[in-house]
């Protein structure tokens, strides 16, 4: 069975839309709904029992973020197949069933992600490589990239460079749709999902921490699932995520190499990197009136 394990912090409407997606298209294996209400203040969680009555609801004292929720849902599935879906996922087609059948076709898997798109239809990059010098460094020389083949380009960066069109392992797959053999979570330091981080940077870092024991990641292409993941425009927000998600890259890196010269080379690349494209957003959205993704 597959626990469908989705996090609600005042997000009553989409997690409403999302549960229903969920019911309608799941057609081809067994599954339960576990929602964990992150103690929203705004949002009564009965009311989910009274629109989906089958679903287990669990209230949580507090809102001790993404992890600490999912650990929530976790205690309390009985599958032995997890998938964390985000709140803010539809889906279109029985996306469940064809992902977890691929997972059982593989030996040692790890996390399992699928193709997200966004409303519009447009490709959001969900199969990762870790960061390093050499691919920061690659990056920066994206037209020069260009030159080689794509399949060439794709295999060795994948990210951006990659259209989602084939399955593929990977270093790490996004946390929006999220899937692993339950059985994973018995190596995992502690036995259940690291909470170092309350929100952004979870996917990465059990990514990498399966990928340590010796289970990678894996991107399917056979299922589409569309994600919101509505992005604020404003620079200042920009600004404000862009310090966040730095600090996470860098402490990912100082777990997979310590705080060594490789870290300190690799940290001065990647602001500056991430700095300057940065700049060019606002620049776009500010004088060609343009969101950059």
């Amino acid at each position: 069975m597959v626990s469908v394990v989705i996090i609600n912090y005042n997000t009553f409407k989409i997690t409403c839309d999302c549960i229903a997606s969920v019911i309608q298209h799941t057609r081809n294996c067994e599954y339960e709904i576990v929602l964990v209400d992150n103690a929203s203040p705004t949002d009564d969680p009965d009311e989910f029992l009274r629109l989906f009555p089958t679903i287990r609801l669990i209230k949580s004292p507090e809102n001790g973020g993404f992890a600490k929720g999912n650990n929530l849902g976790i205690a309390a599935a009985k599958g032995d197949v997890i998938l964390l879906l985000n709140s803010d996922t539809v889906l279109t087609e029985d996306s469940i069933s064809l992902a977890v059948a691929e997972l059982k076709r593989h030996d040692r898997i790890g996390p399992l992600g699928v193709r997200l798109v966004y409303p519009d239809g447009k490709l959001q990059h969900t199969a990762r490589r870790f960061r390093s010098i050499r691919n920061e460094l690659l990056d920066l020389a994206r037209p020069l990239l260009k030159l080689l083949p794509y399949e060439r380009r794709s295999a060795l960066m994948l990210n951006q460079y990659f259209r989602g069109d084939r399955n593929t392992w990977c270093d790490w797959v996004s946390g929006a749709f999220f899937m692993f053999h339950r059985s994973l979570l018995h190596e995992m330091p502690g036995n259940k999902l690291d909470e170092r981080y309350f929100m952004y940077g979870e996917d990465q870092l059990w990514c990498l921490q399966a990928q340590q024991l010796g289970y990678p990641s894996y991107y399917y292409a056979g299922t589409t699932v569309t994600h919101i993941h509505a992005a604020s425009t404003a620079p200042a927000k920009q600004l404000q995520l862009l310090k966040k998600f730095l600090a996470l890259e860098l402490d990912i890196m100082a777990i997979q190499k310590g705080k060594t010269l490789y870290y300190y080379v690799f940290t001065a690349i990647l602001t500056f990197k991430e700095m300057m494209r940065y700049y060019i957003k606002v620049f776009a959205l500010k004088v060609l009136g343009r969101n950059i993704r």
